[in-house]
């Protein structure tokens, strides 16, 4: 390459990473959606030998169904979402990228209503849809390696060795990425309209809020995994019965959803997360 081109590449190279470091990080994605469910596929992998799952069939098609069916009124890619329930007690749920939902048995446990469950799961179908960790991945990447970024954007391996590195280094752990406080605000307003989209009453999330709410003051331990990666529930309570404050009412129950819970009351119970 000549001394012309691979100035303008140094200097292509260096104002990207001057952009990484400002606002222009909340646009820019370092990994594509491709990657992104690339490294969701290899995280699924790595949580299903580690996370054990509800042992009934019917429970497990039953969230099945009700993901796949919020997650076809979901906007931006068609990512391949997937819906698992892992077999613990504490209240929890968490995306991951590229389409993979785990819900925890307590959430089904502690929901009054479908449009709670429901409400829950398009929370998190809407951090995939809006490429929360794409831009959580981005972000700790300029923030804790952007030298080692920058060499290898301005080196012979090329971007794409960049992304692939990234990609490598945070798979074992990309269920662990804590969303931002702005992220849970937009996947709150994208999850109510969701579920308005699909039919279901929206007050159905802040009211599964509310059911967190409650929870924290008598059992703080069984919320704990679910305040380590979101926002407390008094805040998002406030801000969601402003969101669903004149929506309209829609689907509340189905006897699936009692039949599910009554097919969990009969399993042994849930057992806690482990210490990690």
């Amino acid at each position: 390459m000549s001394r012309p081109c691979a100035f303008a590449r140094r200097t292509g190279s260096l104002l990207l990473a001057l952009s990484l470091t400002s606002a222009g990080v909340a646009a820019f994605q370092l990994i594509s959606v491709r990657d992104e469910v690339q490294l969701g596929r290899q995280a699924q992998e790595e949580l299903r030998r580690q996370t054990p799952e509800v042992s009934d069939p019917r429970v497990r098609a039953y969230v099945a169904d009700l993901g796949a069916r919020l997650a076809s009124h979901a906007s931006g890619e068609a990512y391949p979402y997937s819906f698992s329930v892992a077999d613990y007690r504490e209240l929890n749920a968490f995306a991951l990228p590229g389409g993979p939902v785990w819900v925890h048995r307590g959430v089904l446990e502690a929901a009054d209503a479908e449009a709670q469950l429901a409400g829950v799961l398009a929370h998190e179908i809407a951090h995939i849809s809006e490429r929360h960790a794409a831009q959580q991945i981005t972000k700790g990447t300029v923030a804790n390696g952007l030298l080692g970024l920058l060499g290898a954007i301005v080196g012979d391996r090329g971007a794409g060795a960049a992304a692939a590195q990234v990609a490598a280094g945070v798979t074992a752990n990309s269920f662990m990425l804590k969303f931002s406080r702005d992220d849970e605000r937009e996947a709150d307003r994208e999850g109510v309209g969701l579920l308005q989209r699909a039919g279901y009453d929206p007050r159905g999330l802040l009211e599964f809020m509310q059911v967190l709410a409650r929870q924290e003051g008598r059992s703080p331990g069984s919320v704990a995994q679910f305040l380590s990666t979101h926002p407390a529930p008094a805040s998002r309570v406030r801000e969601l019965s402003q969101l669903v404050a004149r929506a309209p009412a829609g689907r509340r129950t189905s006897a699936a959803f009692t039949d599910a819970r009554r097919r969990l009351a009969s399993l042994p119970a849930a057992r806690p997360m482990p210490r990690r």
